[in-house]
């Protein structure tokens, strides 16, 4: 090999090295995931336990949250709150609302409304979330487009003196108060893989459709999935993920992608959204590859009932994002009262009781739940 093909080749090594996204373990990361440090779960079957044989206990770190500007207190008294989430007019934020207005009742002393765009789109949110620090609001909910992009945004309420919890889609921890984290990332990674393996086998081949490679909880589940499936299933064939938004044509339309694209070596789908998993599964029904491609991912009971009532899907993962809004509310209100400060363990949420302090300023509301065959039809939202 001559000199000058042998400094080519070094010097390309060295390119490749630098511009490829690595994970912990020097393995390359999937598109659509972050670079934070994953934690990926014990594999299928296995219990994180202690030498005496409890589960163990994972020391919480210090807060990190934000800190409001010092004003008059406001404990007990009527306070008004706004919530901008994501965007409006899906299924999903809607039922978030619907879990802020029965919190806001059952309290008495919050008024609570819901304005956000009618996409997902970044900007905008940050300009709604600015009027209301002009107009004045004694509260500021958040589901977050962008973690980064929002940041400045809520520092400037925080500065101003609104107190800011952020739900759903985190942002930067020092630009808000508290997160209520509606399941750990890595229980949702596990969750997802461990639902296509029992599904497709260790060796599956699987693509995913997300909303944007931005969005800050898909990123961490994008992230913590691969983390969990390169420790626990090597041998799974991670194919591609395409962004689809919040938007059910497009979802629609990436899933046929994966299934024309890839045919008979594509044997699932993971579906990040309530938006894109019903539009994935629908996708597969249509193309009549149900016994051949397996649909997972988060979903709402009624817009996957079709799908797993008839079969096509088995299985899909989500939360109560009812109670997840009711939570969102009582921590805010707690907040204000002074009755949830940083250092504590835990936080009294009404009529779901005690929910615990997880990663510093974050609030768990619980870990992923399964909907079936067997219980879908126990749900209405």
């Amino acid at each position: 090999m001559n000199k000058t093909l042998a400094i080519t080749l070094i010097l390309a090594l060295f390119l490749a090295l630098v511009v490829m996204p690595l994970s912990a373990d020097g393995h390359e990361r999937w598109d659509g995931s972050d670079e934070l440090d994953v934690n990926p779960l014990e594999c299928m079957g296995a219990e994180m336990m202690d030498d005496d044989g409890d589960m163990e206990e994972m020391d919480m770190p210090e807060y990190d949250g934000g800190m409001v500007a010092m004003g008059d207190s406001m404990a007990g008294m009527d306070i008004v709150v706004v919530d901008v989430p994501k965007l409006i007019g899906i299924g999903y934020f809607a039922a978030t609302t619907l879990g802020q207005q029965q919190a806001a009742e059952e309290l008495g002393n919050v008024s609570v409304s819901t304005d956000g765009p009618t996409d997902a789109n970044i900007d905008d949110q940050i300009q709604i979330i600015d009027s209301y620090i002009t107009q004045g609001v004694d509260g500021i909910l958040f589901a977050a487009n962008d973690p980064v992009a929002i940041a400045p945004v809520l520092r400037k309420a925080l500065e101003a003196g609104i107190h800011v919890v952020g739900y759903d889609a985190n942002s930067e921890p020092d630009a808000r108060e508290w997160f209520v984290n509606q399941a750990e990332f890595n229980g949702i990674g596990k969750a997802l893989i461990d639902s296509l393996v029992s599904q497709k086998g260790e060796d599956a081949s699987f693509g995913i459709v997300t909303s944007t490679f931005t969005t800050p909880n898909q990123a961490r589940w994008v992230s913590e999935m691969w983390a969990y499936a390169d420790k626990c299933f090597p041998d799974l064939d991670w194919l591609e993920t395409l962004e689809a938004q919040e938007d059910a044509g497009l979802s629609f339309q990436q899933a046929q992608t994966l299934i024309n694209k890839y045919g008979e070596d594509l044997d699932g789908i993971i579906a990040l959204t309530s938006v894109a998993t019903p539009a994935s599964a629908d996708a597969v029904n249509q193309a009549d590859v149900c016994e051949d491609v397996a649909v997972t991912g988060l979903g709402l009971p009624n817009a996957m009932r079709p799908y797993i009532s008839s079969g096509c899907v088995q299985e899909v993962y989500l939360w109560n994002p009812v109670d997840l809004g009711y939570a969102a509310v009582y921590i805010l209100r707690a907040v204000i009262d002074g009755e949830f400060q940083p250092g504590d363990s835990s936080v009294m949420a009404g009529r779901l009781g005690e929910l615990m302090v997880v990663n510093g300023s974050e609030v768990l509301l619980g870990p992923p739940f399964a909907f079936t065959a067997e219980n879908v039809d126990d749900f209405d939202f």
